[in-house]
């Protein structure tokens, strides 16, 4: 157990249990005498470059606490791949402050962050343990069954399906409700946790797994239109042609950071399906909604398993560090076999997760590629727990 300094960072897209995962940490840190300050870096490695810190040690427990019960990442974030200009740099900061434990909290790229910032102490012959802390509402890191932050954003959006299919029933028509996922459909297929009837909503569900066909997606619209009066569809942001081209990019110019088709943030993939609805079938009501970031930091909606395993991967983290005396690695959450439902916490080298993200099984899909199957229910259930009981007369189920 090597004695220093601990340094702590947020990165990437912000949610709901984030802050569970920096409270377990710094709070685990707290009780053991190897480790001395504790830095927050503000921004992510932006904060490093710049210097830009809180001390950790300052803030009560109580505060912790709070802190941690709060959606959205505290100590701010930043999307940014380092350069290795940047890395050098960070380094020069690590070693100034004495820093010989480092945690990123973040998806693929944090991780890529932290193995590449181990590769250069490990260059230089410098003693420190640099840990990643998985976070992504994607839920599309490799080695783990499921991701913190997952949990909580899936049941945002079967709370907010459900909602909506109260209000389709009501005033009928068709309702597209497109969901974040660029390249998994995990949160986008947590849409089907909202049904218990056979007629709720979603009806369908399109996934960036499956090729998405326009004349396919107007074919069982019609389907379901003639079946029930009326549908609810969740559509993931990411959904592509055969070509994998996103059918977004086809309409628009607009890229990210990153120079990739901009998917978050607009409502132009929701005014295409909905006027493609309108002009081939005909269809009076047709309205579209995009999630886009309210699915990250809504409060209210916070999974319990989700909040629980956000806390225990940061605390997992510090021990294979300090206790255990790891150089690197990043905590997978791996779920046990059988029921009840329970999960293990298991360090695994940097660089399984970093870069690369996985994908929807295709067991979880089914055969039409338009809806998921009843063995993602039994994936997903337990990482959601209940949603809130809605009822209808007895007379209108009949109907």
């Amino acid at each position: 157990m090597k004695a220093g300094n601990m340094l702590i960072a947020q990165s990437g897209g912000p949610s709901m249990v984030i802050n569970q995962s920096l409270a377990g940490a710094v709070l685990a840190a707290h009780k053991l005498k190897a480790v001395g300050k504790i830095y927050g870096a503000l921004h992510g490695i932006q904060g490093i470059l710049d210097e830009n810190f809180i001390d950790l040690r300052q803030e009560s427990v109580a505060t912790l606490e709070a802190v941690a019960a709060t959606p959205s990442s505290a100590l701010g974030s930043v999307r940014r791949k380092p350069t290795p200009a940047d890395c050098q740099a960070i380094f020069k900061v690590l070693r100034k402050l004495d820093i010989r434990y480092f945690f990123y909290i973040g998806g693929n790229d944090s991780a890529e962050t932290a193995h590449i910032i181990n590769q250069e102490a490990r260059a230089e012959g410098y003693a420190i343990s640099c840990f990643h802390i998985p976070k992504t509402i994607d839920n599309d890191l490799r080695e783990s069954d499921h991701t913190p932050g997952y949990g909580s954003a899936a049941k945002f959006v079967a709370s907010a399906i459900k909602g909506d299919d109260l209000d389709n029933r009501a005033l009928g028509g068709v309702k597209i409700d497109v969901i974040m996922g660029r390249n998994a459909g995990f949160l986008t297929a947590a849409a089907a946790l909202a049904r218990t009837d056979a007629d709720d909503a979603p009806h369908l569900i399109y996934l960036p797994e499956r090729t998405f066909s326009m004349e396919q997606f107007v074919a069982d619209v019609k389907a379901v239109m003639k079946k029930h009066g009326r549908a609810v569809i969740a559509v993931s942001e990411g959904i592509a042609d055969a070509d994998g081209t996103p059918i977004l990019a086809k309409y628009t110019n607009e890229v990210d950071s990153h120079g990739n088709t901009q998917l978050s943030g607009t409502g132009a993939l929701g005014d295409l399906l909905a006027n493609e609805l309108k002009s081939k079938l005909n269809i009076k009501r047709v309205r579209a909604d995009t999630f886009g970031y309210l699915q990250r930091s809504f409060p209210g909606v916070i999974s319990e398993s989700d909040a629980a395993e956000a806390r225990q991967v940061g605390v997992a983290a510090v021990k294979a560090a300090v206790v255990d005396n790891m150089s690197s690695g990043s905590i997978a959450i791996k779920r046990n076999k059988g029921e009840p439902y329970a999960v293990t916490y298991e360090p695994v080298p940097l660089h399984k997760v970093a870069k690369e993200t996985r994908h929807m099984p295709a067991a979880y899909i089914n055969k039409a590629g338009n809806y998921v199957t009843k063995a993602f229910i039994e994936y997903a259930r337990p990482l959601v727990g209940p949603l809130p009981p809605c009822e209808r007369f007895a007379q209108l189920k009949k109907h």
